[in-house]
């Protein structure tokens, strides 16, 4: 991620994908504002995410595979505090 300041949430995330995956590259995108006024904004600012992973565990999954990896990760997040998390999961030899 950016040096760009991280909420409660996001850092969060990170933390906890950090420890799940051990992603080679990681990046947790707060895309709220775009969603500010629409259903499921909580007016935290922290409530839509978007998260870029390349990771070792990734190999050899399906795209569902590698989402359901990324949610188990942030179940209670996912109940709890953030609305929507859009995912783009990689493998380390399928990285941009």
């Amino acid at each position: 991620m950016t040096g760009e300041s991280k909420g409660p949430v996001a850092t969060e995330i990170e933390a906890r994908l950090r420890a799940a995956l051990q992603p080679q590259q990681l990046a947790v995108i707060n895309d709220s504002a775009k969603h500010r006024g629409h259903t499921g904004d909580d007016g935290t600012g922290e409530s839509h995410f978007t998260v870029e992973i390349v990771a070792d565990a990734f190999t050899g999954q399906s795209r569902v595979a590698r989402q359901r990896l990324v949610n188990l990760a942030l179940s209670d997040l996912l109940r709890e505090k953030i609305h929507a998390l859009a995912i783009k999961a990689n493998a380390p030899a399928e990285a941009p």
